[in-house]
């Protein structure tokens, strides 16, 4: 559980700060945990936005061939994908 507190920055120190949370895509409040984090030498937690948009499908939708590629796996007997052994 995370704790409330209060601090006090300087205007131009405040803008930079805002300015590079943004930058990170992050709040404020993000960006000065990260920073205390850091600076005590504590793990960040993970973030799972940085998985999101990491490259182009090139149009592959797995959605819409599901069926196809669920039937595709389940006739053509290879058992290397984590399937039940015979």
């Amino acid at each position: 559980m995370m704790s409330r507190m209060q601090i006090m920055l300087e205007p131009e120190i405040e803008r930079r700060a805002r300015r590079r949370a943004s930058d990170l895509g992050v709040s404020l409040a993000e960006y000065v945990r990260r920073l205390v984090a850091r600076d005590l030498g504590a793990q960040p937690a993970a973030n799972p936005a940085v998985v999101f948009d990491l490259g182009a499908s090139d149009g592959s939708d797995v959605a819409a061939n599901k069926n196809a590629m669920l039937a595709e796996a389940f006739t053509s007997g290879d058992q290397t994908a984590g399937g039940p052994s015979q």
